[in-house]
């Protein structure tokens, strides 16, 4: 019964290899603003590299509706700090999504309602006209966790979450995201996707950000994300590059960084003018990566080619063991400053030159011996 379903499957599905490369971060507003007109945005090994791969997954940071903030559903008397952080893009912007080729959009993010339901609205729209599919956020729940499959290398399954405090949650009748802790609707997911597909991958808009490792509830999710039977997790939202993790032959990559997103939020943290594209290959046998390093040229406000950040490399589980907290530091009265301590040296773990701190000659060790203690 098994042979019979997989042969089915593969009469539905192509056999053939294909390349998927996935972005970080891209928002058109702020020092990016007006800047898909400038036809040397994206350097030609970058737009290169783009065009190699089959299908390109660009995640898009906030809304393409043709309004200002401040004529947005922001609450009367917002404060001016609080609107600075609110994202929203030109559709003039889509010019530079079809010169990337971009065919498929993750809209799950945590600026994708910035202009509420009317500007999801009109990024699905957006998104339609030019050709491309959506993933991770919809009209209701049911658009927010539909699939998009792709026929190639057995069948792909791709789908998008958010966390849960700042993307917001699509309901029966309301706009909005897949929330990441919606386990059944995940799994509901990814069970839609194996009946039909080889690959299941999901694109997280989630963790902790400027840091150089997960938060610890960060990767227990994606390591369940795996368990429910995805095979790849490929996430954003940290703003900086980070590390990913094989486990087995699935794999977690933790955050793709910046791509096109520039702000005086980002310029006051370390290496989020760094980042990555991601290309996968996959086919019914097996898959393989190649990872090619990109940097904001922040002089002239363009994207150009840049070597692989450091910290992007595998960290295995035996190494975030060593990160654990002594016995004492666990008990439940604690969990409320330990989880402080771990955000607040999570932040200490990175380097300006983007390495982490358990690959420097202090190692591990040495770090909880000087930081650890600061708890006590």
């Amino acid at each position: 019964m098994i042979r019979a379903k997989r042969e089915n499957m593969e009469k539905d599905m192509d056999m053939n290899e294909t390349s998927l490369i996935f972005t970080g971060d891209i928002g058109f507003d702020k020092y990016m603003d007006g800047k898909w007109e400038d036809e040397n945005l994206l350097s030609p090994e970058i737009l290169d590299f783009l065009r190699s791969a089959d299908h390109v997954i660009a995640n898009v940071e906030g809304p393409l509706l043709d309004a200002s903030p401040s004529g947005l559903s922001s609450p009367a008397g917002m404060a001016q700090g609080t609107a600075q952080l609110l994202h929203t893009m030109n559709p003039a912007a889509v010019k530079v999504l079809k010169a990337m080729r971009a065919d498929i959009w993750n809209i799950c993010n945590n600026h994708i309602m910035d202009a509420g339901e009317k500007g999801l609205a009109a990024t699905i729209r957006q998104a339609q006209e030019a050709g491309a599919s959506t993933i991770g956020a919809g009209m209701n729940i049911y658009e927010a966790r539909e699939p998009k499959i792709l026929r190639e290398a057995g069948g792909i399954g791709l789908f998008g979450v958010g966390y849960q405090r700042g993307c917001k949650p699509a309901g029966e009748e309301k706009g909005g995201c897949l929330n990441w802790n919606d386990m059944e609707s995940i799994q509901h997911s990814i069970n839609l996707i194996r009946s039909k597909c080889r690959w299941c991958i999901i694109v997280a808009h989630a963790g902790e950000e400027f840091t150089s490792l997960p938060s610890p509830y960060t990767r227990d999710r994606y390591l369940q994300y795996l368990r429910m039977g995805a095979d790849i997790v490929v996430a954003h939202h940290p703003h900086v590059p980070m590390n990913y993790e094989l486990a087995g032959e699935k794999a977690i990559f933790y955050s793709l960084g910046n791509f096109i997103f520039d702000t005086d939020y980002q310029r006051a943290q370390y290496n989020t003018e760094r980042g990555v594209l991601l290309k996968l290959r996959l086919s019914p046998e097996g898959w393989s990566f190649e990872p090619f390093g990109i940097r904001i040229d922040r002089q002239n406000e363009r994207i150009v080619k840049d070597a692989v950040p450091d910290i992007f490399e595998n960290v295995p589980e035996e190494e975030y063991r060593l990160l654990e907290p002594p016995p004492k530091c666990s008990s439940r009265r604690q969990n409320g400053s330990r989880f402080i301590c771990i955000r607040r040296n999570l932040r200490m773990r990175t380097r300006p030159n983007g390495k982490s701190i358990l690959r420097t000659p202090e190692g591990a060790e040495g770090w909880k011996a000087r930081h650890w203690t600061l708890r006590s």
